[in-house]
């Protein structure tokens, strides 16, 4: 049974809810041990607040005490909390760092196989030390990476950003050449690795509306972005564009490729989310680690009233578990690959890994 260990995000907002409606279902005890971050005095609270007293669960000190077919609550504190439902508190960003400390420590001691996390309040978070953008970042450099990619996934489509929480005033200066086929390298490695897919197609959307069209709106495709494509083209890969981003994600292209590359964070989930907000999953691709996320924040102006949906989360906990079935198909299928003989004829031949 995969061990999925959940943070509970912000205890004020309504990670805790969606929690608590996702593992509900028993369900889902089938597929995973789930084990959240937190506290049983702050499951409990949440319980009463949206009137769930059914939902049980066992107290551990570790995931290494986890019982399958069981909702797990590994106990980071035991404090007494004033719950401030609905703001945006430091308390609540206190104790949301707790909980997403203590499971990438278990993580990377491997006590859980993947992480889920409940949404985050930037503000509150930061106020309680913490000092990076959000998850991305923070997983990155836990991983000891200097970069990690923003991967959104609901169904067949799959949205990556080149920036992702920069202001959009500084978009345009951090565009390079370099750092969009880093991020197109990620990506394509992602859809191999993590998603099965042997030769992905992929679509880079433009910076300037029109796609800057030749020049008259802009000069990033041209200059920046172009170039881009170009290099990984060079390379074999199927990377096509740039695409304007206003009518992509209307349009019959969409379904023609297997992940999609945005400049920067809104132009990239708009247009997700306005397809795939029910069960949009936020990926932390290009890490050596699992981690998924509903698509959505912490919802403070419904927390505690029982109008949270809880299908992205049930979705994230699905997809963690399937990327990290799919890693380990892949590192098995390619752990031991035939060796070609001295003179085989292999022009024009398919790898072995390349068939798979």
């Amino acid at each position: 049974m995969i061990r999925v260990g959940i943070t509970i995000g912000d205890i004020n907002g309504i990670g805790p809810e969606i929690i608590i409606k996702a593992l509900s279902d028993n369900r889902m005890l089938q597929d995973c041990v789930p084990i959240i971050y937190a506290s049983t005095k702050t499951i409990s609270y949440h319980k009463k607040a949206i009137g769930n007293q059914e939902f049980s669960y066992q107290s551990c000190k570790s995931a290494s005490e986890a019982l399958p077919k069981k909702v797990n609550i590994v106990n980071v504190w035991n404090d007494e909390i004033e719950f401030e439902l609905g703001k945006s508190t430091e308390t609540g960003g206190k104790y949301a760092y707790l909980s997403l400390e203590k499971a990438t420590e278990e993580l990377a001691a491997n006590k859980i196989d993947v992480l889920v996390t409940a949404p985050i309040s930037k503000d509150g978070i930061i106020k309680a030390g913490f000092e990076f953008p959000g998850h991305t970042e923070y997983l990155a450099h836990v991983a000891n990476q200097e970069e990690a990619l923003m991967l959104m996934v609901g169904g067949n489509l799959r949205v990556a950003m080149v920036t992702s929480h920069v202001a959009l005033k500084d978009v345009p200066a951090q565009l390079t050449k370099e750092k969009i086929v880093r991020k197109l390298s990620m990506l394509e490695n992602s859809l191999k690795k993590d998603f099965k897919i042997v030769r992905p197609k992929i679509a880079v959307l433009g910076l300037n509306p029109h796609a800057g069209e030749k020049g008259k709106m802009g000069q990033e495709e041209q200059e920046v972005i172009n170039p881009a494509i170009q290099e990984m083209k060079s390379g074999g890969s199927m990377v096509f564009g740039p695409y304007p981003s206003d009518s992509f994600f209307g349009s019959s292209s969409l379904t023609e490729f297997d992940g999609v590359l945005a400049m920067y964070h809104d132009q990239g989930l708009t247009g997700f989310k306005a397809l795939a907000f029910d069960e949009g999953v936020n990926f932390t691709a290009g890490l050596p680690i699992v981690r998924t996320s509903p698509d959505h924040g912490t919802a403070f102006d419904i927390a505690g009233k029982n109008k949270a949906s809880e299908q992205s989360m049930r979705s994230a906990i699905y997809a963690a578990i399937d990327i990290y079935r799919n890693r380990q198909f892949m590192k098995e299928i390619n752990a031991n690959p035939l060796p070609i003989s001295k003179g085989e004829n292999t022009k024009g031949k398919a790898s072995k890994k390349e068939e798979v």
